[in-house]
């Protein structure tokens, strides 16, 4: 909202001063839970309240030791260790089948796009303890559906590194799809056409005109999908088991049998991890703007 005019009137200037009053309680109660944790993070005690010491800004109140722990504690690296095994592959696997079917989807002759499209996404729609108990006794007798009876697989997937993969990845395509078919709508299908003329193949055209345009939809949903892998915890409770112990699963664990403040150390480690991802979302938004010959906003 611009300012206010000079001529307007007492209700309108009364309006402008409660909308931003009303904006300024939201963006509060939305921060406030957050930001409270980074200088519970640096107690010198084990306290997950301010000690007096710390209300006093006493340097004898804050401390590291926390940070400390979690980088020499063996239950805590191997559950970052596990993070950062599971988080990339299914993001990797997130973002080549989501913008695929992105891409595919996108076509005005695909029958039934629309349902599709609704059963892509559905993950993000279904409560997750359901996806979860759903992909908990499909992964405990996995099997292909055929016209003449299913074929059951002589494998299971729970308890494994594959299992929880895959259902991240699950978890984590319609996050993709949803970022690059918002970048499909205003790609001008001519390029392809254009390039198909020339005598270029689909492959080529895909990697040479179509990707550098998207990128930014894929990137960005990317990101998404690495941050549901990295701070889901519901899933792979269900799935995993205590070998793929994940980050999140450890903060569980220690909030729920330990009352470790370590929890409050890697939470305000996983807030910077986020503004730094939500700052690269923020730069591809505006190189994308640009890209388009828009005003970057």
């Amino acid at each position: 909202m611009s300012a206010l005019p000079s001529y307007a009137t007492r209700g309108q200037r009364f309006w402008y001063y409660s909308f931003r009053v009303i904006c300024g309680f939201i963006f509060f109660f939305l921060i406030a839970p957050i930001i409270v944790i980074i200088p519970l993070s640096f107690n010198a005690q084990n306290f997950f309240t301010f000690t007096p010491e710390m209300l006093a800004l006493d340097p004898a109140g804050f401390s590291t030791k926390h940070y400390q722990d979690f980088f020499t504690d063996s239950d805590w690296q191997l559950a970052l260790r596990n993070s950062l095994k599971i988080a990339p592959v299914a993001t990797f696997l997130s973002v080549s089948l989501g913008t695929l079917a992105a891409i595919g989807l996108s076509q005005s002759h695909v029958p039934f796009r629309r349902l599709i499209m609704a059963i892509l996404i559905s993950p993000m729609i279904v409560p997750l303890i359901i996806s979860a108990t759903g992909m908990f006794f499909f992964y405990s007798n996995p099997y292909i559906p055929t016209p003449f009876g299913r074929i059951d697989l002589p494998f299971t997937l729970t308890g494994t590194y594959l299992g929880v993969v895959l259902a991240h990845a699950a978890l984590g395509i319609p996050f993709v799809i949803i970022t690059v078919t918002a970048t499909l709508v205003g790609f001008d299908q001519s390029l392809t056409r254009a390039a198909a003329n020339m005598g270029a193949n689909p492959v080529t055209t895909f990697f040479k005109v179509q990707m550098p345009l998207i990128l930014p939809g894929v990137v960005s949903g990317g990101l998404f999908a690495f941050i549901t892998s990295f701070d889901e915890v519901v899933v792979v409770l269900f799935v995993g088991s205590a070998a793929q112990k994940t980050l999140p699963w450890q903060m569980f664990t220690g909030l729920r049998e330990q009352i470790s403040p370590t929890i409050l150390a890697v939470a305000t480690i996983l807030i910077a991890v986020s503004i730094v991802l939500l700052i690269v979302v923020e730069m591809l938004r505006r190189r994308s703007e640009r890209l388009r010959g828009l005003s970057p906003s």
